[in-house]
């Protein structure tokens, strides 16, 4: 879900572009991005409750910022498909059907690849609905895409149809201007040339991925950016960018929960190693 394609685009309930006040550079817009960026994905969606009723872009990002939350806690499956439940009720419009699927996409592929629940036949189906409702120019095309390239890496084991699939997604995630995409899309196929062993292609896309995240803000990426980067790099660098996502890690008390074998033991505040809370 970008930043800034949601609550600007039309609401088709009521014919007129959304109120100032609702716009990603709103007020509220920039609340839920600061709640979202630090992992406090519960209170970001309670922002949005109010408009998701009678906005369905709203009642979409409401309930993608809840499958984020499963993604990155592996917590909250209930309350992510109760919300979209509520998304799919009030879409009007094509655009809207497409966006709820994608987020149903995203939910059944995070309960599987976390080993929640085996949910690989729904992952493909929300996600090939959300293909043939969304027009090739719409604004949710490029996170389908990366999506659609998210199931090709791992649940096909196939990683051309992967890449090209990430290559459609930054193509248009960078003519839409989505910067928080385009360093999603840098990490996976930044992600595909290390295992192929082109290590300076894989040290250039993790290192633009971190860069976009810093610049962002967005500060619950920026650990997975880190230890990804540092996987791709000699030593000492390495280890100082694991202990910086380790701290990072622990600021936002264990998130991403994925994430806690791949770094260096916490410092607890007397000096004793501890193992790092999750949530």
């Amino acid at each position: 879900m970008s930043r800034s394609e949601r609550l600007d685009q039309e609401d088709p309930s009521s014919g007129e572009a959304p109120s100032p006040a609702t716009g990603p550079d709103s007020p509220l817009g920039r609340a839920v991005w600061r709640l979202r960026s630090r992992g406090c994905w519960e209170d970001a969606a309670a922002l949005l409750e109010p408009y998701a009723q009678r906005r369905p872009q709203a009642a979409v990002e409401r309930a993608a910022l809840l499958v984020e939350r499963c993604m990155y806690t592996g917590e909250g499956w209930a309350e992510a498909e109760e919300a979209l439940r509520a998304a799919e009720a009030v879409a009007q419009v094509d655009d809207d059907r497409g966006a709820a699927a994608c987020e149903r996409g995203q939910l059944a592929y995070a309960a599987t690849v976390l080993g929640v629940r085996d949910r690989t036949d729904e992952a493909r189906a929300a996600l090939g609905r959300a293909a043939a409702l969304l027009e090739p120019n719409a604004p949710g095309r490029a996170l389908l895409d990366y999506r659609r390239g998210l199931l090709a890496e791992n649940f096909s084991e196939a990683p051309e149809s992967a890449r090209a699939a990430y290559r459609r997604a930054h193509a248009g995630a960078t003519a839409r201007g989505d910067l928080l995409l385009c360093s999603s899309t840098w990490r996976h196929l930044a992600g595909i040339a290390a295992r192929e062993g082109e290590l300076a292609d894989a040290r250039h896309g993790f290192a633009e991925s971190l860069r976009l995240r810093e610049e962002l803000g967005f500060l619950v990426g920026m650990a997975p950016a880190l230890a990804s980067l540092a996987d791709v790099q000699p030593e000492p660098e390495a280890t100082r960018l694991r202990e910086e996502a380790a701290r990072l890690f622990r600021l936002l008390g264990g998130v991403p929960a994925w994430l806690a074998d791949r770094l260096p033991v916490a410092a607890g505040p007397d000096g004793e190693g501890a193992a790092p809370s999750t949530r």
